[in-house]
């Protein structure tokens, strides 16, 4: 059984044949093809946390595969208060074909997805996105053309956003750049993590944001301060200043370079209107992605099999 818990647990050819199911059914959506891959199939969402995108790219994904969604806060599901959360995983895991959870703990996942019988998606974790990921570098794909070789460089926060990209880098071989203010960087544990998993990777960590964007091909941020982060917000607005993007910096980037942001944007801050709305912005191709991206998942999980013969 498949499960998308985390990048790590993923090769380069799982990979490419999650970025290759998302563009065969993307460009059959376009042709106003919805095949029914999923009729009859149900997806549990379990969410923490708010979401946009998230959230409707996997109930659109279901439905335009025929496919359904249910959605349960974490207090409606019952987990951490009425029963056990290996007894919710069981019961959820009986009535769903699969389970798509967006956590603050990573370990909630895998509890679910020891326990579930079915597999289970990450949505989002405090410690990993790699649903975002997958999009962006199927959003970098299609904007720029072969992945390998690319150079990334991501501008903030060292977070899950920013390590999900740097594993994804690895697997695909894009050169990856990695630029936060000291004492937000990428957690040294991951980063050892990393250089186990893909000892040849070409990912560093610099704490200047323009030498990291000299010559990238993609110039990606985030919001400063993520969700639980809120009482750092005014702190983390001073420590992040010169991490900013804005056409000043954007032009330090390759000519041709694209601008990338996960969204939500806080405008003015990470990032300013002109570079976010600009010509080199293809952060809302990459938010329209995020449905196609989950069809791509869905179909890698449920229906693989064949599916690229």
């Amino acid at each position: 059984m498949r499960h998308l818990s985390s990048l790590f647990h993923l090769d380069a050819d799982q990979v490419n044949d999650i970025l290759n199911i998302t563009a065969d059914v993307k460009a059959k959506h376009a042709a106003g093809d919805r095949q029914p891959l999923l009729a009859g199939m149900v997806a549990v969402m379990v969410f923490e946390k708010p979401s946009l995108r998230t959230r409707i790219s996997f109930e659109t994904a279901m439905a335009h595969l025929g496919g359904s969604s249910v959605f349960l806060t974490t207090e409606a599901a019952g987990l951490g208060g009425r029963e056990s959360n290996a007894d919710v995983a069981r019961v959820l895991g009986s009535y769903a074909d699969l389970i798509v959870m967006r956590t603050f703990e990573q370990s909630l996942i895998d509890k679910f997805i020891d326990e579930a019988g079915c597999p289970v998606i990450n949505g989002l974790s405090n410690e990993s996105h790699p649903c975002q990921a997958l999009t962006d570098f199927f959003t970098i794909r299609e904007s720029l053309g072969a992945l390998e070789g690319k150079r990334l460089a991501y501008v903030g926060d060292g977070n899950n956003v920013a390590s999900s990209l740097a594993v994804g880098a690895a697997l695909l071989k894009v050169r990856c750049v990695v630029s936060s203010p000291a004492g937000y960087e990428l957690e040294t544990d991951f980063l050892l993590q990393l250089k186990q998993f893909a000892p040849d990777a070409d990912i560093s960590i610099v704490e200047d944001p323009r030498e990291a964007v000299a010559g990238a091909d993609v110039v990606y941020t985030d919001v400063w301060a993520s969700m639980g982060q809120e009482s750092e917000t005014e702190a983390r607005k001073k420590v992040f200043a010169a991490y900013r993007v804005d056409a000043d910096l954007m032009s330090a980037a390759a000519p041709g370079a694209v601008f990338m942001h996960c969204l939500p944007a806080k405008r003015g801050l990470e990032v300013t209107d002109d570079v976010l709305d600009g010509p080199q912005s293809i952060a809302f191709q990459q938010a329209e992605n995020r449905m196609h991206t989950a069809k791509g998942i869905l179909v890698w999980l449920l229906q693989a099999d064949g599916y690229l013969e």
